[in-house]
């Protein structure tokens, strides 16, 4: 028996036994809260047209911003190896001061506070 044939086999007993497990372990205590067609507290008869906060939308627009410069900004460790490290890190200089320019703006403006 070969070393691949080996961990097949182990991985495929472990994954049954823990299955297994899961399904002999798992509660099973059905109440009206979880047996309800929503669990996350709206009510499921009352109107689906509720207002949305602008301030949540904002918030969230500002997070997939900055997600996206990590994004952006991950692979400078690598420039040193590039054939002209400085002006890669000259560009990223460049995003960061606006994406920094665009946060201070907003706060500025009060469109961070969550609170009226």
């Amino acid at each position: 028996m070969n070393m691949i044939t080996f961990m097949i086999a182990l991985s495929l007993a472990l994954s049954t036994a823990l299955t297994a497990l899961n399904f002999w372990l798992a509660q099973a205590n059905p109440n009206m809260e979880k047996l309800s067609p929503y669990e996350c507290g709206f009510d499921p008869l009352g109107s689906a047209r509720l207002p949305f906060s602008i301030r949540f939308f904002l918030v969230a627009i500002l997070f997939l911003l900055f997600d996206l410069e990590i994004a952006l900004l991950l692979p400078l460790p690598w420039a040193v190896q590039l054939q002209t490290p400085t002006t890669t890190l000259f560009w990223a200089s460049i995003l960061i001061s606006l994406l920094t320019a665009g946060l201070v703006y907003e706060w500025t403006q009060g469109g961070l506070e969550w609170a009226e």
